[in-house]
């Protein structure tokens, strides 16, 4: 019985671990971030839009990567939690036109809204970027 809680005990801390609920948990920086797009070839970094009121709500920042052929919204939270809240509003308050899980990407403490379905490469910029 006390090797099976000692088993329970070692598996909900590799849960945590992998879910990301650890001490060691890393969150993105809007200004390091920005600062890395700002330094890459090809893209264009602007405020988000007037228009996106969830955007203008993150307490970490938001600014808009624009890419040839699409840009993403990235809005920062302090944490997961505020990026839960990002994301849920993001929900709430789509377009009924607009197939919204196609389009949002919630990383850690960032939700990242694409105008259009990324493409691998879009995708790994924006990895190799948040910072």
């Amino acid at each position: 019985m006390r090797r099976l809680a000692t088993l329970l005990v070692a598996f909900a801390g590799i849960v945590a671990v992998v879910a990301g609920c650890g001490g060691g948990t890393k969150y993105y920086d809007e200004a390091k971030s920005r600062s890395c797009f700002e330094n890459t070839a090809g893209i264009t970094v602007t405020g988000p839009p007037a228009e996106d009121f969830v955007a203008s709500t993150a307490l970490g920042g938001a600014f808009t990567v624009h890419f040839r052929d699409n840009l993403v919204t990235l809005s920062f939270g302090d944490d997961r939690q505020e990026a839960f809240r990002l994301t849920n509003a993001y929900v709430k308050f789509h377009s009924k036109n607009i197939g919204i899980h196609d389009v949002l990407r919630p990383v850690k403490n960032v939700v990242a809204l694409w105008a259009a379905h990324p493409n691998d490469a879009e995708l790994a910029t924006i990895q190799d970027c948040l910072k």
